[in-house]
């Protein structure tokens, strides 16, 4: 491979770390800003954290006190002179409201007003972000989340009154997400994001293929460092998101006190993240395995030579085994939209080529390979080690070395008996009393009236 090749394939190796570092983030963003499920899934996992629920319960409470005379609502309802007792007593249910608060958040029925909140505020940012002009001309640009319907559901549940819900103002609980005057920023970013999404994905393995393909000589040695390039992105990317998540936090929660759900939020909203970049590892990582399948080692070269029978004789399987993994994963787990069908069509197309090349390779070093030659070296030495062990005859010293307890009972005629068992020796004869030792066997089996063969010892009863 000349010079110049060879820059421009270590160009196109880095440029493709580049773009799939970019890549994670477009995607990032493209799914969890611009996918209402996905937002909505999010936002369910955030009322789950106990410091965010402990900060929303907060600010449930702190709005409720903003728009409703607390101290006034007592005064109504305490008889006589216990009305001087409404002021410390407002004091104190704001207490008792934040415990109650976080119960109330912690129910089902919470979690479903809260989710709902959180799909009719993204959905109503889409339509503004879309430019449709029935959702810009209502709103005038400006997207709120209205958690009105947990105020109330948190104001029933304090017990002043039945009506005290009805006084809460409509704009009580609404939190500002966008402004009229950040519309054109924020349509001009969604736009640029949804083909940027696209686009770099694309042009990462472009970029990584067109470095493979250049390279004719040494061509594993290029698969290998692609996968170190997407491997080096993907963890790039989660070093840079816990970097980015203390810049982000500390400019945009300047209370001390509200902080740590202010972390919570950003690790939370930005699992996802971490979630395409551990894809990107795991990519890399097959790009890696696929570049030491082809390697001149002598582990990778026994590897092909195991595989080489089935890449030979039959492709259609190995392609068609290709085709359900695929198939599965799309099955599995839906894509999301156009770009990620049209990633996992090109990694599967990639996936073809390493296989088409495999191919090649194997039949260049393995051309009659065949399943005989493959196994039958490991079939030989699996009969050869039994064969060596001598596995039988050595069950057979074992057992004729074994010794057995001595056994004594009465004959049938009430004369002495003993069963002795075991090579026949005088002391097992004297020990015999009237039994007695007649002589080796080769087996359980009737010998006569009185006696068995057992092993190597003549078991005998009956008067000596």
């Amino acid at each position: 491979m000349s010079r110049g090749r060879r820059r421009t394939v270590r160009a196109l190796i880095v440029l493709g770390s580049v773009l799939a570092f970019l890549s994670v983030f477009a995607i990032w963003i493209e799914r969890q800003a611009l996918n209402t499920d996905d937002w909505v899934a999010t936002s369910g996992k955030l009322l789950e954290n106990q410091t965010i629920r402990t900060a929303v319960s907060n600010y449930l409470v702190d709005q409720l006190y903003e728009n409703v005379n607390v101290h006034k609502e007592l005064e109504k309802i305490l008889p006589g002179e216990a009305k001087e007792l409404a002021g410390p007593a407002a004091g104190g249910l704001r207490q008792i409201a934040g415990s109650g608060a976080e119960k109330v958040l912690e129910s089902t029925t919470a979690h479903e007003l809260w989710e709902d909140s959180n799909r009719a505020m993204h959905e109503q940012l889409l339509a503004v972000l879309e430019n449709k002009k029935e959702a810009v001309s209502t709103e005038e640009g400006n997207v709120t989340l209205n958690l009105g319907s947990l105020l109330t559901n948190l104001a029933s549940q304090i017990g002043i009154g039945e009506s005290l819900g009805e006084k809460l103002p409509p704009d009580a609980g609404q939190i500002q997400i966008l402004k009229s005057d950040q519309l054109k920023t924020a349509q001009n970013i969604a736009v640029a994001v949804k083909g940027l999404a696209l686009l770099l994905s694309i042009l990462t393995f472009a970029a990584f293929g067109g470095a493979i393909y250049l390279s004719r000589d040494g061509r594993w040695v290029t698969v290998l460092l692609s996968g170190v390039g997407l491997i080096a992105a993907g963890f790039a990317a989660i070093v840079f998101r816990h970097v980015a998540g203390g810049i982000v936090v500390g400019q945009l929660v300047t209370n001390d006190s509200v902080k740590p759900a202010g972390e919570a939020v950003w690790s939370i909203g930005t699992s996802l993240m971490t979630s395409i970049a551990t894809t990107v590892i795991v990519v890399g990582v097959l790009f890696l395995a696929a570049g030491w399948l082809a390697s001149p080692t002598g582990s990778a070269r026994g590897v092909r030579r195991f595989l080489a029978p089935v890449l030979r004789l039959h492709p259609a399987f190995v392609y068609t085994a290709l085709a359900i993994v695929v198939c599965i994963y799309f099955l599995s787990a839906p894509t999301q939209g156009l770009r990620s069908f049209l990633t996992t069509l090109i990694i599967a197309g990639m996936a073809a080529f390493g296989i088409h090349e495999l191919r090649k390779q194997t039949e260049e070093e393995f051309p009659e390979a065949t399943y005989d030659e493959v196994f039958g070296g490991t079939r030989d030495k699996v009969v050869g080690a039994v064969r060596d062990a001598n596995i039988p005859e050595r069950v057979g010293e074992q057992a004729a070395k074994l010794r057995l307890p001595e056994v004594r009972r009465r004959s049938p005629d009430g004369g002495a008996e003993a069963v002795l068992l075991g090579e026949p020796t005088e002391e097992r004869l004297a020990a015999g009393g009237a039994g007695r030792v007649l002589g080796a066997g080769t087996g359980l089996e009737r010998n006569d009236a009185n006696g068995f063969d057992l092993g190597h010892a003549r078991i005998a009863y009956g008067p000596g």
